[in-house]
């Protein structure tokens, strides 16, 4: 007696390929975590750093404004100021003390070589630290 019939094609093999696409979505996320997390190790170093009694704690450096408006004048913390007069402020300024910052404040109209020689300026007088102030526009 017969219940069936024995099929005439041939079995189909088991799939004997690997899946590689769960792995390498699995290696692309910890990829991401260790990008991520290495340069947070490295900046984790705990130092004991030296102490000093010569400055004051959190006192910092001096800022000068030197303005050159539209016409091309100077104005050192908001007072007119000629060439001469700027260079031997700018000079005692960095005598007192050479960290002091140079905030420069320019016309947007002002030619760039009158900014330029601002920065020769200040940089002949013995101050490096030159920041440029500039109006923030927001949306």
């Amino acid at each position: 007696m017969a219940f069936g019939r024995l099929s005439s094609r041939p079995v189909d093999a088991p799939m004997s390929d690997i899946n590689v696409t769960p792995l390498v979505d699995v290696m692309l996320v910890l990829l991401v975590i260790f990008i991520l997390t290495a340069p947070l190790m490295t900046s984790a170093i705990r130092l004991d750093l030296p102490q000093s009694e010569g400055g004051e704690p959190g006192a910092a450096p001096q800022a000068v404004v030197l303005v050159v408006d539209a016409q091309g004048r100077w104005f050192l913390n908001d007072q007119p100021i000629a060439e001469n007069a700027l260079r031997e402020q700018l000079a005692k300024t960095a005598r007192r003390n050479p960290l002091t910052e140079l905030e420069l404040r320019a016309d947007a109209s002002v030619p760039y070589g009158r900014v330029v020689e601002a920065m020769g300026l200040a940089q002949k007088a013995g101050l490096s630290r030159i920041g440029f102030v500039a109006e923030v526009v927001s949306p």
